[in-house]
């Protein structure tokens, strides 16, 4: 009975594991995609558009913006990067880093969102036995499997969906409710006792 239900667990968390590679799919320039599209009823563009910019100046204060408007339309579009880690428990380490596009185009009561473009730049020890990108070396996912083993091809698409959903994830709690900004500010009065 105890192998059973060993097993039953082990069965559901590598279900769990592969389910986000699963989250990422090609689109029609066959590179790897994460889109969504999510109706905001009653949220006029405007409203969207400053809650998005909220969003990736405080969640992910690193990335490049770029912000057009076109006719009842308007888009944010970036580049940033995550971190990949190989490893379990206490031997995890850096082992490079992916750079990905991101694109959010507001209408009134709906926007969409899509993360492509991942570029894996693998990281070697530098002299200081730091962890450092690799000069000019940078590898499409789509293209990994031929650079790549096997096994960390998995890892890095396991770790790009999970991150993914969790980008996702954010932006949605923060076009649903924008945080607020904490106006009382202390202030120090030195003229009195």
């Amino acid at each position: 009975m105890k192998s059973l239900i060993t097993a039953l667990v082990f069965i559901t968390l590598v279900k769990v594991g592969f389910a986000q590679q699963e989250l990422l799919s090609f689109d029609e320039h066959n590179k790897y995609i994460y889109y969504q599209v999510m109706d905001m009823p009653g949220f006029p563009a405007d409203t969207l558009h400053n809650r998005g910019i909220c969003f990736l100046k405080t969640v992910v204060p690193k990335v490049k913006l770029k912000q057009t408007v076109a006719a009842g339309e308007t888009s944010i579009s970036g580049a940033g990067k995550l971190i990949t880690y190989t490893g379990i428990g206490i031997m995890r380490h850096e082992c490079g880093e992916i750079t990905y596009l991101f694109n959010i185009e507001i209408k009134d009561q709906k926007y969409r969102y899509w993360l492509t473009g991942f570029t894996f730049t693998p990281y070697k020890r530098d002299r200081y036995d730091n962890q450092v990108p690799e000069p000019g070396v940078e590898i499409p996912l789509e293209a990994a499997s031929t650079k790549l083993d096997k096994r960390d091809i998995t890892s890095y698409l396991n770790q790009t969906g999970a991150f993914c959903k969790e980008f996702g994830d954010k932006l949605k709690l923060y076009m649903v409710n924008a945080p607020k900004k904490d106006e009382s500010i202390k202030k120090i009065v030195t003229d009195k006792w």
